[in-house]
């Protein structure tokens, strides 16, 4: 079954892709494009807009990060057209990617994280394309802005990134429970990347200051899951919240044993922004709990080879 719906403003200009439900627990992209779809009609006058608001219908169907099948689609594009289920799905959105020339897919941190409201890039070692990335990236209004490295292969974007394909995604929220603050936020960055785009009027629309940049050019950079791994099994209850700034040496939080009651203490390391906590209570030794980001207000900083500066 075809969802995806098709925004034609009759004039000539960029063909935008919008993806959404590339994971199956990550609900407020899915609404957020799906509104989205009603509020864009006639209203583009310049290029098209795709809208795919549930790129992995059986990760929703199996209410997971992952489909059925057991794969991430974020980490099997571009697929296969004779694959698994998640395969061919990643087949179709890749597909859908190359034809396009702007690619914005939205996520949350799904049942298991709440991040910080993010638009995140590739590091692409084009620089006229990680030009195009930063501009469509600072035109969301979101707060954090986050470039990482570019070689991690499997990805929307890495699919994005060899066709030389200007493309950004979007983080926000996460954990059980539908914030709809999250799906308006996303509509109005969405909005702001069209205006920017000059296919969207952009009468009376404001675009908020970004507070903090970081560009990493480290391996992984991007990769949350294996950030803060737990040390043990057990109940984390953190001390802290998404968009803290925690100090080094305070602590993070702790992980409780209800079959012995013992408390195994979490200290934060580094000074930085919460940007990433786990939401479940459940963890298993291993599960990333949350993610502190060294980052300065009102400064862009990029790091490489694990040296920090200031730009």
């Amino acid at each position: 079954m075809n969802r995806t719906l098709h925004i034609e403003s009759g004039n000539s200009g960029p063909k935008v892709l919008l993806l959404a439900g590339v994971h199956g627990d990550e609900y407020e992209p899915i609404v957020a494009l799906m509104e989205l779809a009603e509020e864009l009609a006639g209203v583009i006058h310049r290029g098209s807009v795709l809208i795919d608001p549930l790129v992995n219908a059986g990760a929703y169907e199996a209410v997971s990060r992952f489909g059925a099948d057991g794969l991430d689609l974020a980490r099997v594009c571009a697929g296969s057209a004779d694959g698994s289920p998640t395969e061919q799905a990643a087949y179709r959105v890749s597909e859908r990617i190359k034809n396009a020339d702007v690619v914005i897919d939205l996520h949350t941190g799904g049942m298991a994280f709440d991040i910080y409201p993010l638009a995140g890039y590739m590091l692409h070692p084009n620089a006229s394309v990680l030009e195009q990335q930063r501009q469509l990236a600072l035109s969301t209004g979101m707060p954090l802005l986050w470039g990482t490295d570019h070689r991690p292969d499997g990805r929307t974007l890495s699919v994005a990134r060899d066709a030389d394909i200007p493309a950004i995604y979007l983080e926000y929220g996460g954990g059980s429970g539908f914030r709809k603050h999250v799906a308006e936020h996303y509509k109005e960055a969405v909005k702001r990347i069209l205006a920017q785009l000059n296919m969207l009027r952009s009468d009376g629309m404001n675009i908020p200051q970004w507070k903090y940049w970081l560009e990493d050019y480290r391996t992984d950079s991007g990769y949350l899951q294996s950030r803060m791994p737990a040390p043990v099994s057990g109940m984390f209850v953190p001390d802290v919240a998404v968009g803290d700034w925690a100090l080094a040496g305070q602590r993070f939080g702790c992980i409780i044993d209800p079959y012995t009651r013992s408390k195994h203490e979490l200290f934060v390391e580094e000074a930085g922004l919460v940007f990433l906590l786990q939401q479940r209570v459940s963890v298993q030794k291993g599960d990333a709990l949350g993610g502190i980001m060294n980052v300065t207000l009102n400064e862009k900083i990029s790091i490489d080879n694990g040296e920090g500066s200031n730009h």
